[in-house]
């Protein structure tokens, strides 16, 4: 499913927001004006990743400290060992976002 989700100024450099698309929560980075789509819920225990800390293209999930890179949704520090999933694209002004589930 495809939704559009906000436009790119939004969202601030630097900054994270979490959207709906159909019953997926998505959260959405600005990382130097390029923007990265992932599933909100951190892998490990279901926290929300858009409540952490954004650190280039890290997001660290608020509860147990575990490292996502916002542009693949890879593990970079576990215990988690499953990635979260990512899409997202730009179309003219608009942010379009594939749901992770």
């Amino acid at each position: 499913m495809l939704a559009r989700v906000g436009k790119i100024t939004d969202i601030g450099a630097g900054q994270m927001r979490v959207v709906r698309v159909g019953d997926a929560k998505v959260s959405l980075a600005n990382v130097g004006g390029t923007f990265y789509a992932f599933d909100d819920t951190c892998t490990h225990q279901g926290c929300s990743l858009a409540s952490g800390e954004l650190s280039g293209t890290t997001v660290t999930c608020p509860c147990h400290g575990r490292e996502f890179d916002v542009r693949s949704g890879e593990v970079l520090e576990g215990p988690a060992d499953e990635p979260v999933a990512t899409a997202v694209e730009i179309d003219g002004d608009d942010i379009v976002v594939r749901s992770p589930a």
